[in-house]
């Protein structure tokens, strides 16, 4: 199956551009090309050998060695041989959880520099621990 463009790139960012099953980051531009850096294919979650479908819910993008390994094994037995349990967060999750991460972090970063250095410590803390809080990866 040949997936046209707007398809291949709904499938590409479901994930934000990372193999749904080891999470190494993919280029788009990469797709189908065999030893490029990044480069990538459509994998049926569920294997066409088992019943799937090229319906879009169940395409997912995947490192061109994790999808040719996985063959007609379940996604979480690829997965859990790649060391993962989830694919990786679409961008709007993506944003959601690193907002989340920057507000918890911020939370407690005041909370300890008030403790240690009173108000100012209180906006210091708070501004280191958002920071890192929204740096941090929210797919491990």
């Amino acid at each position: 199956m040949q997936p046209v463009d707007h398809d291949r790139n709904d499938i590409y960012d479901r994930t934000s551009g990372y193999c749904h099953i080891c999470h190494r980051k993919l280029a788009f531009t990469n797709y189908g090309k065999l030893g490029a850096r990044g480069a990538w294919e459509i994998e049926h979650s569920r294997p066409q050998a088992k019943g799937g479908t090229h319906r879009l819910n169940n395409l997912d993008p995947a490192c061109i060695s994790c999808n040719r390994s996985k063959g007609p094994a379940t996604t979480s037995t690829a997965r859990a041989r790649a060391g993962t349990r989830k694919a990786p967060l679409s961008p709007e999750k993506r944003r959601r959880a690193k907002t989340g991460a920057a507000l918890a972090s911020g939370i407690t970063g005041g909370l300890l520099g008030a403790a240690l250095a009173g108000p100012l410590g209180a906006w210091v803390g708070g501004a280191i621990g958002a920071r890192l809080g929204y740096k941090a990866n929210p797919d491990h």
